[in-house]
């Protein structure tokens, strides 16, 4: 089957790769005229596991390439999937803006029938617009339906959750639109919900924050657990033990990141105000999250009394582990305010370095380390920001004899506390007891 997938980022990519991998014959279509050029030499632009590998093979294959031109991805296939961006407003909702400019040039290069599809994260009712949208610009005479299918990948895990999804979310008002978007999924055997557009719009961002809700539940569980001296961890591996529950996204931290739960939990709060609903549940959710640096600033703070001129290493600048995105990334932000009190910082990521060199550059005060050690020498104090193997595994005795004064705030809760202790490192997990050597 052929295939268009407009937008070529953290979605479009996998979407466009893992398409071609099941056999469909693949277009994707970037404005961006250096992605592009990357692309269609077998380089991916985005660390994602498997990713590069992957991209390479399904060009050889000749089911995947690329384009700058909207004219032939559209004329190329009957399915077009966009998965463009749709950043936050100052106040929150979603800026379609990119998705509008997309939609008209999709409409403008018609000829024959379109199933368009949303991919992208959108507001409910957005299905409509596209609708309108569509109609206006398109020929007169040329037939289009509008569908929504809403992406559930985790970077860092992005492949191996397009090959095994947990469900598969088709948002229809034809059964022409759902034949052929079941023929684009035969292969896959999970359920698969086929519903209005309306509704699986709902899907993503109710299921988005939710998460997200969970995530700051486990947080606001863990300051008290840190207040009466009790173990987040033990508190969270029973909840989890509850089917009603589960075990996923109970693990306290720094916090939820990246360009997806901060960005959707805001989005779905100006939609349910635009509707009248009071969201002050998601928006107490997102306040707990902000707070989240101020936890470990506070952690630093009382280990190391004054914070003005003091090396803090950040270990860890991706949102995540497995990734290279930085957008929302904790322990940049972690890194920014350390800054304004006066800190000097050494930053450190295995694979997010060079993003984050564009966000937070190098001075006098910002050190782009070149390795976990380089990050550590001379450094008053350690904070882990990303949960990455490397660091999960690091020699800690080394870490002790490394840093100038042995203090690591973990925010991951990634490292054993008697391994800590054992290794002479003043440790200081979120909502777990703290280790003091004096």
């Amino acid at each position: 089957m052929k295939i268009t997938v407009i937008g070529t980022g953290y979605v479009g990519l996998v979407q466009a790769v893992g398409l071609a991998e099941l056999g469909h014959e693949v277009v994707g279509m970037d404005h961006d005229v250096a992605k592009v050029r990357r692309l269609q030499a077998g380089d991916p632009v985005i660390y994602e596991p498997g990713l590069a590998e992957r991209l390479r093979e399904q060009q050889a294959s000749g089911r995947l390439r690329f384009t700058t031109e909207m004219a032939v991805a559209v004329r190329h296939a009957p399915v077009l999937f966009i998965c463009v961006g749709t950043p936050p407003r100052p106040d929150g909702s979603a800026d379609l803006s990119q998705l509008e400019a997309v939609v008209r040039q999709v409409a403008r290069a018609m000829d024959s029938y379109r199933l368009v599809v949303e991919k992208s994260t959108v507001p409910v009712r957005t299905s409509s617009w596209v609708h309108r949208t569509l109609r206006l610009y398109a020929p007169r005479g040329v037939e289009f339906d509008v569908a929504s299918n809403p992406e559930f990948l985790r970077e860092g895990r992005a492949i191996e959750d397009f090959f095994n999804p947990d469900r598969i979310v088709l948002g229809v008002t034809s059964e022409r639109a759902a034949a052929l978007l079941n023929e684009v999924y035969a292969s896959f055997k999970c359920p698969k919900i086929v519903t209005d557009p309306n509704t699986a719009e709902i899907i993503k961002h109710a299921s988005n924050s939710f998460l997200a809700l969970k995530i700051s539940y486990i947080n606001l569980i863990a300051d008290l657990c840190e207040r009466t001296q009790a173990d987040v961890h033990i508190v969270a591996k029973a909840m989890g033990l509850d089917p009603r529950i589960g075990p996923q996204f109970l693990e306290a931290g720094l916090g939820y990141g990246g360009a997806c739960l901060p960005k959707d939990i805001q989005a779905f709060i100006a939609i349910g105000e635009e509707h009248g609903l009071d969201f002050s549940l998601l928006r107490e959710a997102d306040e707990i999250n902000r707070g989240r640096v101020d936890v470990v600033l506070q952690k630093l703070r009382r280990a190391l009394w004054n914070l003005e001129g003091k090396q803090v290493a950040i270990l860890g600048l991706a949102f995540k582990a497995n990734t290279d995105d930085v957008r929302g990334s904790q322990g940049l932000a972690v890194a920014r305010a350390l800054l304004e009190q006066g800190a000097r910082v050494r930053l450190y990521d295995p694979h997010a370095g060079g993003r984050a060199r564009g966000i937070v550059p190098p001075s006098e005060s910002v050190y782009h380390a070149d390795g976990v050690w380089d990050a550590l020498q001379d450094a008053d104090a350690a904070v882990i920001a990303t949960p990455w193997d490397e660091i999960r595994a690091l020699d800690l005795v080394r870490m002790a004899r490394t840093m100038t004064t042995p203090i690591v705030v973990d925010g991951r809760n990634l490292l054993d506390p008697q391994a800590a202790r054992a290794a002479g490192i003043e440790y200081h997990p979120v909502g777990r007891p703290p280790v003091h050597l004096l």
